[in-house]
């Protein structure tokens, strides 16, 4: 199955520790080589990078770890593909627009007959499973509020919806609006908390350390939620399967 990747801070922090490790699981250590992808929001806006090649091996890629972008919201995806074929268009993670802000999802697992009904505002555009549970979550989340909800609100919409898709198989996912990172866990997902006083760690896919402490603020916060853990000195805490967790400013809420 494919790997995820998100990381919520309450201060803009760049991925790059994190995604050389992540990146390699994309054809080098790990035989997810079908395409990857990630996104960053800044303020209202968003980077958007995506490539059918293996990320291990991808110039956008090592593009991306030579590039320090800070953002308080990021969501990658390697491909391991099980529905739609290798090509640009079947990368996650997707990007799609609601109540005038960007929304970016990235999902592992393989849902089996979801087809559900989707209206002219949401419909994908490759021949994932993947897209057409993004663009259903979107359109069922429309339909449910009048306004713009706040993350409470949104948590408990989200939290009936993705039971409704989890019955067709597998569904671990991330979804952020800039403002919140929401992850589902139906099989395997692990997130580590960084705050103060921060320490060393060490890549478990490259031999690549860090000292966190020598880049950060007593203030700053950060989360990270990957399918498998990414580093072997850090101490991460498993999801249980079924759970869907909130990250705002850093931290579960």
């Amino acid at each position: 199955m494919c790997q995820l990747l998100g990381m919520n801070c309450n201060t803009p922090t760049d991925v790059t520790f994190s995604f050389a490790g992540f990146a390699q699981r994309g054809g080098n250590t790990d035989h997810h080589a079908d395409g990857w992808g990630i996104a960053f929001f800044e303020g209202q806006g968003l980077r958007h990078f995506v490539d059918h090649q293996p990320a291990s091996s991808s110039p956008v890629a090592q593009l991306i770890r030579r590039y320090p972008i800070k953002s308080q919201n990021v969501v990658a995806h390697i491909r391991k593909a099980t529905q739609g074929e290798v090509a640009l268009q079947n990368c996650h993670p997707f990007v799609r627009e609601l109540w005038g802000r960007y929304w970016v999802f990235a999902h592992n697992g393989d849902l089996k007959d979801f087809h559900p009904r989707l209206h002219a505002s949401f419909r994908p555009v490759g021949n994932t499973d993947s897209e057409r549970a993004f663009c259903w979550l979107l359109q069922e989340l429309w339909k449910s509020h009048a306004g713009v909800p706040s993350v409470a609100e949104l948590t408990l919409t989200l939290r009936e919806l993705t039971a409704q898709i989890a019955r067709h198989g597998c569904f671990n996912f991330m979804l952020s609006n800039g403002e919140a990172l929401w992850s589902h866990c139906s099989t395997n997902l692990w997130y580590v908390e960084r705050k103060h006083p921060f320490a060393h760690a060490h890549l478990a896919d490259e031999d690549l350390s860090v000292d966190f402490a020598q880049h950060t603020s007593p203030q700053d916060k950060v989360a990270v939620v990957v399918t498998a853990p990414l580093t072997v000195n850090e101490p991460w805490k498993a999801f249980a399967p079924g759970e869907l967790k909130v990250f705002v400013d850093g931290a579960a809420v």
